[in-house]
């Protein structure tokens, strides 16, 4: 396949999956075995990085809006009855520490898991299995909305959100780096949900939380990959123009691609539950397990 077209092609893989909790890690993956791709290439693996960045650039630009509001009443919060703490500005700082610490130590093991088939495809399963069942719990008090008394839930909106239910949220996120397939954004949104959260008040805190973990995750790395260093590095210096040119393609799609993504997704949510991507995550996922015992035979 033409270098433009595969560009294209992952650029619209990553900005569809990025923000939906089905793993873009565990699509980005198939998709470069399916069209045989070096994994162990040093520009593919930065390439990756890049269209990541691509998809996590459109959040800023979505929610220009809401970010503005949350500078503008930082710290009191628009009743006054917030702090630096509980400000959502604060609970997405603690959410993004308590996950970036442990996964800063477990680089390696992290590095190590990206590549597992099995890891990726029982992660995609089980996965599904407990969004579905954290979704059903829920199920009833969102249809009877906030004015039935909340039943199950107690936050409808980010801004009424605990320290506690943002501490939770950060450890949830641990498991998407150590497990690839897990996903963040499910990893959020399910543990948002347990913790009593409504559909649509985990989903946007999951917005706002990734911009911090993805840029320092992803720039981490592509810090390293550009000055050489890390594994399978590559330099700056090593990419031509026509590299350049697939970079800048990959990153514009992913970027498109995930802003309509965002926008459909919030919309959907609102009305609809997440059960139709936890069953997708189980079909992908064991299709994946068939896949890697047909590769290990």
């Amino acid at each position: 396949m033409n270098d433009y077209l595969l560009s294209v092609v992952l650029g619209i893989v990553e900005g569809l999956t990025e923000f939906l909790p089905v793993s873009s890690t565990a699509h980005l993956r198939l998709s470069e075995a399916l069209l045989h791709i070096s994994l162990s290439d040093g520009y593919w693996k930065m390439y990756s990085i890049v269209i990541q960045l691509g998809a996590i650039a459109c959040l800023p630009v979505y929610f220009r809006d809401r970010i503005a509001k949350f500078l503008s009443t930082f710290p009191r919060g628009e009743r006054g009855d917030r702090t630096v703490l509980t400000h959502p500005l604060g609970l997405v700082t603690i959410a993004f520490v308590i996950t970036a610490i442990p996964s800063f130590l477990l680089t390696k093991v992290i590095g190590k898991h990206l590549e597992n088939l099995y890891i990726i495809g029982w992660s995609l399963l089980i996965g599904g299995v407990v969004m579905w069942i954290v979704d059903a719990m829920n199920a009833k008090s969102e249809a009877a909305g906030p004015s039935a008394g909340g039943g199950r839930i107690r936050t409808w909106k980010m801004e009424n959100m605990s320290l506690g239910q943002a501490v939770w949220i950060g450890f949830c996120q641990i498991f998407s780096g150590v497990f690839p397939g897990t996903s963040r954004s499910m990893a959020t949104i399910a543990g948002g949900q347990l913790a009593g959260m409504s559909r649509a008040s985990a989903l946007e805190f999951s917005f706002f939380v990734s911009i911090p973990t993805m840029v320092a995750a992803t720039g981490y790395t592509l810090f390293k990959s550009v000055r050489g260093k890390g594994e399978n590095p590559i330099g700056v210096s090593q990419i031509d123009a026509h590299g350049w040119i697939v970079l800048a393609i990959g990153f514009v799609v992913s970027f498109i691609v995930a802003y309509a993504s965002v926008a459909w997704f919030m919309a959907y949510v609102r009305k609809h539950g997440f059960a139709p991507f936890a069953v997708y995550r189980i079909v992908v996922g064991t299709l994946v397990l068939v896949f890697a015992a047909r590769l290990a035979g």
